[in-house]
Formats: C-alpha cells, sequence, structure tokens
C-alpha cells in the first residue's frame, strides 16, 4: 500500500511540477493583426512554424523565410492550412549566406510595402562553417539576423510602433564572447567536441542577447522595441544534427521536461504582441515574464564591441 501512494504522490508531483513548471505562461494578447506584416525566421519547423500559424490566424501577412524551397514551401501549404489564412508567402533566405541575406531583404523591400513585426527565430546546433567562412553558429545564430534587421530597419521605423523580437536561450547564460577568436578565426571558439559545440552555441545565444542591447539603446526615439527571450527546453528540431548518443541520452529528458512547439512559442508572442512593454525594450523575457541578466548579457562594452564587430564583417557602413 506504501508503494502505491508513493507512486500516487509522484504521479501528483510530477503533474504539478509539468503543468506549472514545464508548460509555463501562455500569451494572453488578444491583438489582431489585420494589415500587418510579420516576418519569421525558421519558420518550416518547431516554433517557428507555430509561431506563424499563430500570426496568420490574427490576420498578419506573414512571410516564412526559410533557407530550404522544398521545406519551406511545404510549411507555406501547412501553414495556411492550420490558420485557415491565405495571406502567408514563403521566401528563401539563408541566413548562413550574407549575400542571401541581402538578396531577401531587397526582394522584400521591392515586394512588401510593410514590415511590423521582424522575428529572428532560426537557429542552428552544428559545427561547420558559413559560405562566408564564419563560424557556422555565429555566423547563422547571429550574424545573419545582424544584417538582416539593420537592411529592415527603415522599414520598421517607417510602420511603427514596430518591434523585432530575438530568440535566444537560456543556454547564454553559459556563454562568452572572445573578441580575439572573432577577429582571428571568423568564430567563436575553436574546437569540434560535442562540449565545445555546446559552449558554441551558448556563446552564439549570448550575442543574441547583447545584440538586443545595443539595439534597443540605438532605436531609442524610434517606434522601433527589441526583445530577447528564452522559449524553454523545447523538443524541436533543433538537435536533429546532433550525435546519435547525445539524442538517446535526451530522449527520456525530453519526454518528461521539455516544451511542445506550442507551449514553446509562448513567450515568442508574447514579446511580439503583448500591449503596454515597450518600456521593457532590450529586456530579456523567459516564460512570458521580464528576467534579470547576469552582468555579462548586459555589458554595454561588449554590446557595443560585438555591434561594431558583426557590421564591419558584413561590410555595413
Amino acid at each position: 500500500m506504501c508503494g502505491l501512494c508513493l507512486l500516487l504522490c509522484f504521479v501528483v508531483v510530477f503533474y504539478i511540477f509539468h503543468h506549472f513548471v514545464v508548460k509555463g505562461k501562455k500569451c494572453t494578447s488578444k491583438v489582431k493583426l489585420h494589415g500587418k506584416t510579420v516576418i519569421v525566421t525558421g519558420s518550416n519547423t518547431g516554433i517557428g512554424k507555430t509561431t506563424a500559424i499563430d500570426l496568420a490566424q490574427r490576420g498578419a501577412r506573414v512571410i516564412l523565410a526559410c533557407r530550404s524551397k522544398q521545406r519551406g514551401e511545404a510549411a507555406l501549404q501547412e501553414v495556411r492550412r492550420e490558420s485557415g489564412s491565405n495571406q502567408v508567402v514563403f521566401m528563401q533566405l539563408d541566413l548562413g549566406s550574407l549575400k542571401s541575406v541581402r538578396s531577401f531583404a531587397e526582394t522584400f523591400l521591392k515586394s512588401e510595402p510593410r514590415l511590423d513585426i521582424l522575428i529572428n527565430n532560426a537557429g542552428v546546433y552544428m559545427q561547420g562553417r558559413t559560405e562566408d567562412g564564419f563560424g557556422l553558429m555565429f555566423g547563422v545564430n547571429h550574424l545573419g539576423h545582424f544584417l538582416l534587421t539593420n537592411l529592415l530597419l527603415d522599414r520598421l521605423k517607417e510602420c511603427g510602433p514596430s518591434r523585432i523580437v530575438n530568440v535566444s536561450s537560456l543556454a547564454h547564460n553559459f556563454g562568452k564572447i572572445d573578441f580575439d577568436c572573432l577577429n582571428s578565426h571568423k568564430t567563436l571558439r575553436i574546437g569540434t567536441s560535442n562540449t565545445e559545440a555546446f559552449k558554441i552555441y551558448s556563446d552564439s545565444k549570448l550575442c543574441n542577447v547583447l545584440f538586443t542591447h545595443e539595439l534597443a539603446k540605438r532605436l531609442q526615439g524610434t517606434s522601433v522595441t527589441c526583445y530577447s527571450l528564452h522559449p524553454g527546453a523545447i523538443t524541436t528540431e533543433l538537435t536533429r544534427n546532433a550525435s546519435f548518443f547525445s539524442k538517446i541520452i535526451l530522449q527520456p529528458v525530453k519526454l518528461f521536461l521539455f516544451k511542445n512547439v506550442v507551449q514553446g512559442s509562448q513567450t515568442t508572442l508574447h514579446c511580439a504582441l503583448q500591449e503596454g512593454i515597450e518600456h521593457l525594450s532590450g529586456r530579456y523575457f523567459s516564460n512570458c515574464t521580464v528576467r534579470e541578466l547576469y552582468a555579462k548579457a548586459k555589458d554595454d562594452a561588449a554590446a557595443k564591441k560585438l555591434w561594431e564587430i558583426s557590421e564591419r564583417f558584413c561590410g555595413l557602413p
């Protein structure tokens, strides 16, 4: 009988933990987006696709900005079907290619008169180099989004009030920015082990937070606000390139401790839509709540230095 009682207690505790801690809060905004245009990068899968569906349901014209034409067009049909909206468009964007980022921005600015919300959601967790020779996680997770944001900034200002949402991660707490390594090797760290891969990913997510911090300063006096966020630990395709051994270890953890994609999209939606958070521009959110950051994630000098080196790498004036 005691064993049954212990089992029941475990089930109750697990349910409470999963319901209130893992699932987290929901975006409560009822905002409608008819006449508004939104870009969501990496929206062919995971929380990006779920975010796109929600925004399309609210009436927004949604641009699915994805690297793979085949997967992007498949997602386009799914998002249209799930949202019931035909105001969804696929546009090819490879964040690992600065040429592709520029081409996407040029095409978008010529064909779309508005941009109200930019959601920099795409991310990779794998080693390698971009087309331009940058470390893959630095190039895709930070540099591509940095260039994209800057190329679209004037349109966002014209259409204000508008917002920029940068999807980061709690992993940023484990990151650091080695500017000497960036300058000499165009990557955040040297190393190919699983441990190094996680460190580099964490570094790239710290870049997202520092980018948002500096961007908010530069947007003061405009009608554009920006936010970074941790979406939660989510069962997505981000780790599809992880080793087989890592996937085996992660499987039971995912089952019990990870959010699904709907739960994982809530903080992104909160930052994109919630009324009354404009004064929190530049801040970091988790579980639909603004959070305090460690000093390294709001370091003015590091944020400015990252901005300047990113400008140089992207060839921005």
